[in-house]
């Protein structure tokens, strides 16, 4: 009988590039790993003023370090992510309110397009170093990920909607109640199957074991969008991952 899958929401924000290697790294190992993947497109700089949060490119010490392992990782994951210095104060001074209620516009009416048009903004604004918050710039990324110009149209007359912005808070809301009021690192919410009693854990090859090495890591090795998590546990349980 085949493991239940575990559901892990993953909440994100496309002006973060941790996030963006994150989705990536769920989306390549979701059917190995046998997890149910639920986007839950989130507005980072809502979680950063209802937190009272700093992003950690404000301070240089850690801004340093936060160029070095974007492009580390970037190489690690295979992810074509371009970073420079002059992209903290594109961050501060653009946002991507209007990219992320774009999104959940999508995520409301055709949830098929989330994967797709996620990527499109993330390689928009990250590789392409281009704007995603105007109109003409979201209707490119729409084009890009395959939504008619007609589709495109009617979702960007949403993004001003009452229903839209009240989606994208109650999301945002969700991602602070998840991750205990530490609005840049706690990205992800796993719903684990119960594990039978009496069973070995350490030969029971299923995700609630899996599950359990993440909750064990969260605090210790969690960086933004849990990345560091899923590279520790491909390098120290290679033998489960082929196992799943």
């Amino acid at each position: 009988m085949a493991a239940p899958r575990t559901l892990v929401e993953l909440f994100y924000d496309v002006v973060s590039p941790y996030s963006w290697l994150g989705f990536e790294v769920l989306c390549r190992y979701q059917h190995i790993w046998n997890i149910n993947l639920r986007f839950r497109p989130a507005f980072l700089g809502g979680i950063m003023q209802a937190t009272g949060n700093k992003p950690p490119a404000m301070l240089p010490k850690r801004a340093e370090y936060l160029l070095k392992d974007i492009k580390r990782m970037g190489k690690y994951y295979q992810v074509p992510v371009q970073i420079s210095a002059d992209d903290f104060q594109r961050i501060l001074s653009k946002g991507s309110l209007g990219a992320m209620r774009f999104i959940t516009a999508i995520d409301m009416t055709q949830p098929q397009f989330v994967e797709t048009i996620s990527r499109e903004f993330w390689i928009r604004f990250w590789s392409q170093r281009e704007d995603i918050n105007q109109p003409a710039s979201i209707l490119a990324v729409a084009k890009q990920a395959g939504l008619s110009s007609e589709e495109a149209q009617k979702l960007l007359e949403m993004v001003s909607s009452p229903a839209v912005k009240n989606r994208l808070k109650e999301t945002t809301e969700d991602a602070i109640k998840y991750g205990e009021k530490n609005g840049w690192d706690q990205f992800l919410h796993f719903q684990a199957p119960r594990c039978e009693k009496g069973k070995n854990i350490r030969r029971k090859k299923n995700m609630c074991v899996y599950v359990n090495i993440y909750k064990k890591c969260l605090y210790t090795y969690i960086k933004n969008a849990c990345v560091c998590v899923y590279k520790v546990f491909l390098t120290e349980h290679p033998r489960d991952v082929n196992l799943c």
